[in-house]
């Protein structure tokens, strides 16, 4: 499959308060940015996630990471949440994501755990975490995986390696604390997503 948004950085917006939530979104919608994930260890995330898929829901495909149980995904699904994001490699989870009809990025690190997500039905991999493995591991990896399967590598990616992960084979990255962490100010969200989008217009042009 094709990854179906236009621009294939995943924002991570751990730890997010639902009060910060549409500030933060729509400056990242913004700058480009057109799928985004809540973490489930955020606060009040019962809260956040189906306010911001009501709010932007038409604009960007709106999420959870760090999906653990099949229940999180049927909570998620009733919020007509669109986008799964597992840590983990559980085919329990993928199944349940893809019967209600959401996109799947599941976490693997090995060619095991990357064909055991596919074979459950993921249309996506988040490689993780990348940055521990590298650029040369995930070129590897890819060799062997369906060339249609979009690879995301998660971890560790910044405006200034991104290029690197794209030249081994992804399609894209997941960003986390390079782009958004906790507590942040809405400036410091807006110039990290700026770099970031400009870093991948450069890498792929």
């Amino acid at each position: 499959m094709t990854w179906p948004t236009k621009l294939p950085l995943i924002a991570i917006l751990r730890g997010i308060k639902p009060e910060e939530a549409e500030a933060h979104i729509s400056a990242l919608i913004e700058a480009g940015f057109d799928a985004i994930e809540i973490p489930l260890n955020s606060p009040d995330w019962q809260t956040s996630i189906p306010a911001m898929v009501k709010a932007f829901g038409e604009q960007a495909l709106i999420g959870a990471g760090t999906v653990l149980q099949p229940q999180q995904v049927d909570t998620l699904a009733g919020y007509n949440s669109k986008l799964v994001v597992t840590p983990n490699t559980d085919a329990a989870v993928i199944r349940r994501a893809v019967e209600q009809g959401m996109l799947v990025a599941a976490g693997c690190a090995t060619a095991s755990e990357a064909f055991t997500a596919l074979q459950a039905g993921a249309q996506a991999l988040k490689i993780f975490p990348s940055s521990a493995f590298g650029p040369d591991y995930i070129k590897a990896l890819k060799a062997v995986l369906p060339p249609d399967v979009p690879v995301f590598a998660v971890g560790g990616v910044t405006p200034e390696n991104l290029k690197t992960f794209l030249a081994a084979g992804c399609v894209g990255a997941g960003l986390g604390s390079d782009l958004y962490r906790a507590g942040q100010p809405l400036s410091r969200t807006i110039e990290k997503a700026q770099a970031f989008v400009a870093a991948y217009k450069d890498a792929v042009q």
